[in-house]
């Protein structure tokens, strides 16, 4: 991993990515529409001055309203509604890659699961029986098209609200959906958790003890 090593090139990273985490930021603002109220009633899990809060769409006429045409419940992927806020004067970076939900079963055993890549959700959303079978070419040989303009459809709609950051800025909330497949049984999302390891204070770089929220608060 590169190694920054003066304050000016620190100022410069932090400036890049605060830039670049605005469209985001802007889009899903302070939760506009939002309650603080409404937040404080979602599940949560906060400390240092960062919190993690969740609303999890397993309930179908609830995601169909939300999500619309591109609502993932009917192929068996739970969306679920993620909220960072950041009440601290220091942009915060979190490492998405190393969120999970994790399934705890009744026996003991638990099953971490990764999120879906916002691409592959819409994939599965517009071909539910898997990829169509191949038809004649419609092109001359040798022409390759690789368009699939269902699955460009579906995500024109789902991108806009998937979560997608790197860096939380300060006094700010930010919030987007994770998708996580099921396998067609959203029931488990009443015996899951939120799992989020790797949030780190920015410019300090001191790691925030990890986060872990109950999808239905117990």
């Amino acid at each position: 991993m590169r190694k920054v090593r003066t304050l000016s090139a620190i100022a410069s990273l932090i400036c890049c990515e605060l830039l670049m985490a605005h469209p985001i930021f802007a889009q899903s603002g302070t939760v506009a529409g939002q309650s603080t109220y409404a937040l404080d009633s979602l599940p949560h899990d906060q400390h240092e001055g960062m919190r993690v809060s969740v609303d999890s769409f397993s309930d179908v006429r609830r995601a169909k309203e939300k999500l619309g045409k591109a609502d993932p419940v009917p192929v068996g992927i739970l969306p679920v509604d993620v909220f960072l806020t950041n009440s601290t004067t220091q942009p915060i970076r979190i490492d998405m890659e190393s969120i999970q939900l994790s399934v705890h079963f009744p026996n003991g055993q638990r099953q971490d699961i990764d999120w879906l890549p916002v691409s592959e959700v819409a994939r599965v959303i517009a071909h539910p029986n898997g990829p169509s079978n191949p038809h004649a070419p419609r092109f001359p040989v040798g022409v390759q098209t690789g368009a699939d303009t269902k699955t460009d459809k579906v995500l024109e709609v789902l991108r806009p609200f998937a979560l997608d950051v790197s860096i939380i800025p300060p006094l700010s909330t930010i919030h987007g959906f994770l998708f996580f497949d099921l396998s067609h049984d959203l029931s488990l999302a009443q015996h899951a958790s939120l799992y989020v390891p790797n949030l780190t204070s920015v410019p300090e770089k001191k790691p925030l003890m990890f986060f872990e929220v109950a999808l239905g608060g117990s």
